[in-house]
């Protein structure tokens, strides 16, 4: 197999095998962050809230069950490049149609093997996520090169859906403003009977109402919350008019149009197995999580936003909703391919929601 390098902003190399795309032409760039699931591989690396960031799955073995070709997120691999300890050799399941690395190969994923992956997860937590280069050609000027480069802040406008489409319905219209859509969001109201209209991330407010909506759904997405600035005009307008709910992205930019504040955390939320408690202590549900920017807590003060679900561990705010609005979000994921199903709840709870409110 053909050597490859991991190299870190910090200077730690990591040195393995290649697989899936086995050449790289130029020097491969991203924020490198880590996923703590045992399943779900297919799913994150098509979701695009990872799009242009190198995943590290922790988990030791990876491709055991191979890949379906019903299981992804979106119509190819968003993430640039994955790092695994160990690829599995003989990936065995009644669905599966291509095993990871033909998979991998198919979709031009570059991939790194055989580096031990805990201790490049420790190395994450301990300095947090950061910048890293995934190359077959190392040099001395590979770090500097590295260094000098920056991130980009515009992922939002490269996952959106470039034009307005449809998922039928005999239910309730609810118009999703696609911010980086999984596709099991539509699976979970297409499973309630609802009609979808799904629209571009800058959408205005006047372009959603056009379509009469019962609700207006603001999804997922990757990157730094505070470089969507048209989208919060469009929340705030929308909020005052028909029922909300944000998720991950969408929680965020939520509660930055309603006057708190995010944060870039440390090393983020990455995994299927985060507890989080309901502030009225009737729910304590395991999520699916995929963020790496929180909401502040102590910003809601002057606000009109209460706090209703936090993370078990380390206490970030996990869910909001509007004292003046029927309006609510959350950071974690109740679509949650490949689960935890715990949350599912929330779906429903948005639909009773329209219907109460009678728009």
């Amino acid at each position: 197999m053909t050597t490859r390098y991991l190299l870190l902003e910090n200077g730690s190399v990591y040195t393995g095998q290649a697989f899936g795309l086995t050449k790289i032409e130029n020097l491969l760039s991203g924020e490198l962050v880590f996923n703590t699931g045992m399943t779900g591989y297919q799913e994150s690396l098509t979701d695009p809230s990872y799009f242009g960031q190198l995943l590290v799955f922790t988990y030791p073995l990876i491709g055991n069950y191979g890949i379906s070709k019903t299981a992804s997120e979106s119509f190819k691999t968003q993430a640039s490049a994955v790092i695994v300890h160990e690829l599995a050799r003989r990936p065995s399941h009644n669905h599966m149609q291509l095993s990871f690395d033909q998979w991998a190969k198919q979709m031009s994923l570059p991939g790194l093997t055989g580096i031990d992956t805990r201790a490049l997860t420790i190395e994450l937590r301990q300095f947090g996520t950061m910048k890293a280069v995934m190359t077959d050609v190392l040099s001395d000027q590979t770090l500097a090169n590295l260094k000098a480069g920056s991130l980009d802040d515009q992922q939002v406008q490269q996952v959106t859906t470039p034009q307005i489409y449809e998922q039928p319905g005999r239910g309730l219209t609810i118009a999703v403003v696609d911010f980086g859509l999984k596709q099991s969001i539509l699976h979970c109201l297409k499973a309630r009977h609802c009609r979808v209209i799904v629209l571009p991330a800058d959408s205005d407010a006047q372009t959603i109402l056009a379509y009469h909506p019962d609700g207006v759904l603001l999804s997922n997405g990757p990157g730094d919350p505070k470089s969507q600035h048209a989208a919060l005009d469009m929340i705030r307008t929308i909020e005052q008019v028909k029922p909300l709910f944000g998720i991950c992205l969408g929680h965020q930019l939520f509660a930055l149009a309603n006057g708190a504040s995010t944060y870039k955390m440390s090393f983020g939320h990455r995994g299927f197995n985060h507890a989080v408690s309901s502030s009225d202590h009737r729910h304590l549900d395991f999520t699916a999580q995929n963020h790496g920017y929180a909401v502040d807590e102590a910003s809601l003060a002057d606000t009109d936003l209460l706090v209703t679900y936090r993370e078990v561990n380390d206490h970030t705010v996990e869910g909001l909703k509007s004292t003046k609005y029927p309006a609510f979000s959350v950071q974690f994921h109740p679509e949650a391919a490949p689960g935890p199903h715990d949350t599912g709840y929330l779906y429903d709870d948005f639909l009773k929601m329209i219907q109460k409110a009678g728009t």
